[in-house]
């Protein structure tokens, strides 16, 4: 699998119609963030442009859940996958300019390729860095820091009713475990300001409450020991095939070091 090959999940079927979610930005924070709200009910759109800064990490050594490292492109690809896999949709573009409100709808400005069009959303969560410009026709807290833009936010609410941020923007440190914890956590203040019933994203064995004389939370399931051997069993082959050879991406470094818009390099070969 390769971050090189453009997904097949990317369309532009919606752009007709109103999304009721558009995640500004591909990366960690963006990904989680996209899984836990696909995973709600929340009808998502990520759209991303260029690369996470993520790719730039040789190996990634701490991030929970892999004792010797992963590949961090392997890992990008299977944040993606992740949010795939629970509905998630993404096009590839720049947002350019973003304006309206939660009254109202949100209306971004896409630009792919020098052509441009319109993405309406009923929210939006930004989890892209460093450019914050677009969100200039909004009354958010920025700060300025050389090149860098961060955005003030509380629980991921920014001020503007259905405006969030999650990620690098919001000045969070520079960990993708980080990274991806703020994208839960601000997609789960989404879920909470949208009204969806919701408890807690738990998938729990059969009886877990109903034995206790509890009805199954909004937003966890019980399984049965069948189905929760179907599961494990469809992982352990879906991580088999993630890790079964070297992803084919090269290497990226900063791109002042080398002759190339996303820095790559033939590291390691």
């Amino acid at each position: 699998m390769s971050s090189e090959q453009t997904s097949a999940q990317e369309s532009a079927d919606h752009t007709a119609g109103s999304h009721e979610l558009l995640i500004v930005g591909g990366g960690v924070a963006g990904l989680m963030a996209a899984t836990f709200t696909a995973r709600a009910g929340i009808e998502t759109l990520v759209v991303n442009d260029g690369e996470s800064v993520l790719n730039r990490n040789a190996h990634l050594e701490n991030v929970p859940g892999f004792p010797a490292g992963v590949d961090p492109r392997l890992f990008g690809d299977m944040l993606k996958s992740q949010a795939t896999r629970n509905g998630a949709e993404f096009q590839s573009a720049r947002v350019a300019d973003l304006e309206g409100s939660l009254e109202a709808g949100f209306v971004a400005t896409a630009e792919t390729d020098g052509e441009t069009r319109e993405i309406l959303a009923d929210r939006v969560l930004v989890a892209s860095f460093p450019d914050a410009d677009f969100l200039e026709e909004f009354d958010v807290d920025i700060r300025e820091a050389g090149k860098k833009q961060y955005v003030d936010e509380e629980h991921g609410r920014t001020g503007v009713e259905g405006l969030y941020v999650a990620g690098r923007i919001t000045e969070r440190y520079h960990q993708a475990v980080i990274s991806a914890g703020d994208g839960a956590k601000t997609a789960i203040t989404l879920i909470h300001d949208a009204e969806i019933p919701f408890y807690n994203d738990w998938v729990v064995p059969e009886g877990y409450f109903t034995d206790r004389g509890r009805e199954v939370p909004p937003g966890c399931e019980e399984i049965d020991a069948t189905e929760q051997q179907a599961r494990q069993a469809e992982s352990r082959a879906a991580m088999q095939e993630y890790f079964a050879e070297p992803h084919d991406a090269q290497q990226r470094t900063h791109p002042s070091l080398v002759d190339d818009d996303v820095g790559r390099v033939d590291f390691g070969e």
